[in-house]
């Protein structure tokens, strides 16, 4: 029996609106559930709290003079829990060791090593050797690998070694409270939230052995000495793009627990200053975080459907009445477009971001898709992503 083909689109049509509300819908159950139960870091009284472990803070820096006088002072003013730093200058041509010495001020508790030279034939990557090196220098019974960007309020080295100790984890990953100011901030860094609210249920991410349920931010992984070393550490993510991730996963693997928990307004970042800087900095992981070219092209095309395809049907429908048929117009549509737009509202509430950025949301999906056309780009003409003067190409 052959369809007329206006019945056939009716049937297409209906197909896709009830695909989107559905998933809409999940993602919704999703961001709800975690904006209740996720971890917050926060300041707590120390008076009867048992002896902390030793930490050693270790920082992967390259060319950072522009903010690593003021994370070593801000780390030096924590208290309450014994810590040392460990900085490594990886090449830098700034004078980051320099000031990073300067800003310590012959405190004993900094050290800064001089990193060595990228092993070629290993096929390592910058931070991850980085990151492998300063594992070996460290002394603490507990490692927290922290970004040279960090941003350490007072108390927030012992909330965050008070979160690892109450949870039992072998690998604790805290998501710092993102400083956005240019526009380019503003309608892309708070995604990282979005992912992790609405697309990550954290019961199975703390609960379960499953792999596939992980998760972490290289800006902060605080590792029990114990669960670095059974992991693998960095060796084992030697040439990972989305080493964060892939270090959870093998966290997991071993038979360990991770957990996640948010700075709080405790710990922050300001990742990029500009637009050119979040176009980069998020096309370096983009292909891999998505696990591949064709994963990332078909992640593009869903957050076309979910977040701009309510807004084409909307606008479409008042153009020509055939599109309004056969759902409620424009009611549909519009309830659509609201849940969207309140999923972004709830993970940035959690978060600390603007709530009114919500509304930009079908921009920021643009703004991805450009980031994804830049990943292709490099991934074309030099095989990789580009990151600080080199090229991330995996080696044998």
């Amino acid at each position: 029996m052959d369809f007329p083909p206006i019945m056939v689109l009716d049937i297409a049509g209906a197909l896709i609106v009830t695909a989107i509300a559905v998933v809409l819908i999940a993602v919704s159950g999703v961001t709800i559930l975690n904006v209740i139960v996720f971890p917050r870091l926060q300041s707590r009284n120390s008076h009867g709290a048992p002896q902390r472990e030793h930490v050693t803070v270790c920082i992967p820096a390259r060319d950072e003079s522009a903010i690593i006088g003021r994370t070593i002072r801000e780390l030096l003013g924590q208290q309450g829990v014994p810590f040392d730093v460990l900085l490594l200058d990886d090449a830098s041509t700034d004078g980051t060791a320099a000031l990073a010495v300067e800003a310590a001020n012959g405190d004993a508790r900094v050290r800064v090593i001089t990193g060595q030279r990228l092993p070629s034939e290993a096929g390592w990557f910058g931070k991850n050797w980085a990151c492998w090196q300063l594992a070996q220098e460290a002394q603490g019974a507990l490692l927290l690998f922290a970004d040279a960007d960090v941003r350490w309020q007072p108390g927030s080295l012992r909330a965050l070694i008070d979160e690892s100790a109450a949870s039992k984890a072998g690998l604790v990953t805290c998501w710092p409270t993102q400083q956005t100011v240019t526009w380019g901030e503003r309608m892309v860094v708070p995604l990282m939230a979005l992912v992790i609210y609405s697309y990550l249920p954290l019961p199975l991410v703390v609960y379960t052995s499953w792999s596939p349920f992980a998760a972490a931010n290289g800006q902060c992984l605080l590792f029990t000495r114990e669960a670095y070393d059974r992991s693998g550490g960095h060796q084992a993510v030697r040439n990972s793009i989305v080493e964060d991730i892939d270090l959870a996963r093998l966290v997991k693997r071993a038979g360990l627990r991770l957990w996640m928990c948010d700075g709080g307004g405790l710990i922050g970042c300001r990742m990029y200053t500009s637009w050119p800087a979040v176009r980069d900095g998020f096309a370096k992981n983009i292909i891999a975080g998505y696990g591949g070219t064709g994963l990332m092209l078909l992640g593009t095309l869903f957050h076309w459907l979910i977040y701009l395809g309510p807004w084409i049907w909307l606008i479409g429908g008042m153009i020509e009445p055939a599109w309004r048929a056969p759902f409620p117009f424009p009611e549909l549509p519009l309830a659509l477009i609201g849940i969207g737009i309140l999923n972004r509202m709830l993970s940035a509430a959690a978060t600390g971001q603007r709530l009114f950025d919500a509304l930009s949301m079908p921009l920021a999906v643009l703004l991805m898709s450009r980031i994804a056309a830049q990943a292709l780009y490099w991934q074309a003409r030099f095989g990789g992503p580009r990151w600080k003067g080199r090229t991330l190409t995996r080696r044998p």
